[in-house]
């Protein structure tokens, strides 16, 4: 008798990891076959975002109910064994969200995945920090910083709050350069130039360029240099390149047309006429 019931458990045991197994493979077959090493990978990052969280979240159900029927082949567990496995279907699911953060990160991880407002690789600003998403877990993100530092937030925090997602439909991107200079600034040879430099940098996909004068404050005009890139890295790359090549450009030609502090002349006032 005890050898058939462990006989049992080791059956469900082996049943529940082969069901595992099945789902982890498929999952990783399917991102495979849709790599994200290409140029436009938007496409494969949706379907890796998808195949990863739903078959993490199938898999932390099918594990739940594996535990739950090993548990039910216990007479002293069988009611322990039940509630679990209640919990992991639908109702026990949304019935429990609010006493379960593991259930209610689950929920977000399905969520995530068939809305997709975040995506692997995709660029985020989440509370004021500037990173790509490395990973999506079962229950949390990680956000990898620009500096190599990596931000943990939690599936829900996505779900409750706005954040900032940069390759939603695209990675295209818009970038500005701003140069506070001096009123006597030349604007047609400034615009000139920033037109040269930026046909010759690579980071420019040549589908935005525009140079104005956006605002005037009573010591300098502000110029804005509009350009455009296929990826967020390479406009920042292509914006600190023509910064540095407009400062050198006015900073050699036009050295007036940097900022200066001007003040006028202190009038003396006359001498007092001395007491006769």
């Amino acid at each position: 008798m005890v050898v058939r019931h462990w006989g049992g458990v080791l059956l469900i045991a082996a049943a529940t990891w082969l069901v595992l197994s099945t789902i982890g493979g498929l999952a990783d077959g399917v991102i495979e076959r849709n790599p994200m090493s290409v140029e436009d990978n938007l496409h494969a990052r949706q379907i890796a975002t998808q195949t990863r969280v739903l078959s993490r979240s199938a898999m932390v159900v099918v594990l739940i109910a594996g535990i739950a029927m090993a548990l039910m082949t216990f007479p002293g567990a069988r009611q322990l064994g039940a509630s679990l496995l209640a919990s992991a279907g639908v109702l026990g699911i949304v019935g429990g969200l609010a006493a379960k953060p593991v259930f209610s990160n689950l929920i977000a991880g399905v969520q995530l995945a068939l809305a997709q407002p975040i995506r692997i690789d995709d660029v985020l600003i989440v509370k004021g920090e500037w990173g790509r998403v490395e990973e999506i877990t079962g229950s949390y993100v990680v956000l990898k910083i620009w500096d190599e530092r990596r931000l943990i937030v939690p599936l829900t925090w996505f779900i409750e709050n706005p954040f900032e997602n940069w390759t939603r439909t695209g990675a295209q991107i818009l970038g500005t350069v701003f140069l506070w200079v001096d009123y006597r600034t030349p604007i047609e040879p400034l615009r000139a130039e920033a037109k040269r430099l930026v046909e010759t940098l690579t980071e420019w996909d040549q589908r935005v360029f525009a140079v104005q004068v956006t605002d005037a404050s009573d010591k300098a005009i502000q110029v804005r240099v509009l350009v455009s890139s296929q990826n967020s890295g390479k406009n920042f790359d292509l914006r600190c390149k023509l910064r540095e090549g407009l400062v050198g450009f006015l900073a050699r030609q036009y050295p007036e047309a940097l900022p200066v502090v001007r003040s006028l002349p202190t009038v003396s006032e006359p001498p007092a006429a001395s007491a006769a």
